[in-house]
């Protein structure tokens, strides 16, 4: 087992045995799921939307998640509250910019919490993290297509240099750099692109591991490798059925995650950022 792995490995031990209280204001779509993903993984979620509480929730939890979904306007009014009170106390918060590019709306949210709360990773698709630095990459909807992992990897370093935060980028690989080191993952499984919320998710499962993990590019490479192979085990199990016995089998495979699991299943490379217009 290589130091990374170690590091990795020993981090998921800390999350199991600190279970940190982790603050979602997720969408509808995907409360429920996200809630019992955090509890199998080991963590405590909570989701506190009014504004009237959502500071207090903040400075209390060991991270906060904000994922627009399904905003509106008092959510991101809420959700700036939220950033500003775990900022205040700490408190990392990452950012799932849901749909990104897709409306006006969704574009305008993202930027403005990204102006007005200290964001500490955010984790979307090469599409949506495009919008957020002012480049133009394919949406529909919420989706989007995927790049390959080396374009990935460019544009996360971009945004990360330019956003000042580190950055996560998933797909068929998921890259995530702080704009000098630049990680690729390998593992997962396309069945997860046919169950909602297995996205919205990772992001919260990021959030765990960044709860317990100040060195948010460790701890993200940690949720990432971790979640994958989560994803490639509960695949493995149902290649014959089909969606909904991958969700079921997959919420099984986050509760028995230990920290030889990573072997076989998940795969971790280093490649160095030079500047934003290119990797060595």
């Amino acid at each position: 087992m290589s130091m990374l792995e170690r590091e990795l490995s020993s981090l998921l031990v800390k999350l199991q045995k600190t279970k940190p209280l982790v603050h979602n204001m997720t969408n509808v779509v995907v409360t429920n799921f996200t809630a019992n993903g955090l509890y199998a993984l080991g963590a405590s979620p909570v989701m506190a939307y009014a504004p009237e509480e959502v500071a207090d929730m903040a400075k209390v939890a060991g991270a906060v998640v904000l994922n627009i979904g399904t905003l509106n306007s008092d959510l991101v009014e809420a959700m700036v509250i939220a950033g500003r009170s775990a900022n205040e106390n700490g408190v990392p918060v990452l950012l799932d910019p849901v749909g990104a590019g897709a409306t006006r709306f969704r574009t305008e949210s993202s930027l403005r919490i990204m102006r007005e709360v200290r964001v500490s990773l955010v984790r979307g698709n090469a599409a949506e993290i495009a919008h957020l630095i002012g480049e133009t990459r394919e949406i529909k909807g919420v989706d989007a297509g995927d790049s390959g992992s080396y374009d990935n990897a460019i544009l996360a370093v971009r945004a990360a240099q330019e956003l000042g935060t580190v950055v996560a980028i998933t797909g068929r690989e998921d890259v995530i750099t702080d704009g000098k080191l630049c990680r690729v993952i390998s593992g997962g499984d396309a069945l997860m692109t046919q169950v909602t919320g297995t996205g919205c998710l990772l992001t919260s499962v990021l959030g765990a591991f960044s709860a317990v993990e100040e060195d948010l590019l460790l701890a993200g490479t940690a949720g990432l490798a971790f979640y994958g192979t989560a994803a490639a085990r509960a695949a493995e199990r149902t290649a014959a059925f089909g969606p909904g016995s991958f969700q079921t089998a997959f919420l099984d495979e986050l509760a028995k995650l230990h920290p030889h699991s990573l072997k076989g299943y998940a795969s971790v490379r280093e490649i160095q950022a030079a500047t934003a217009g290119g990797l060595v």
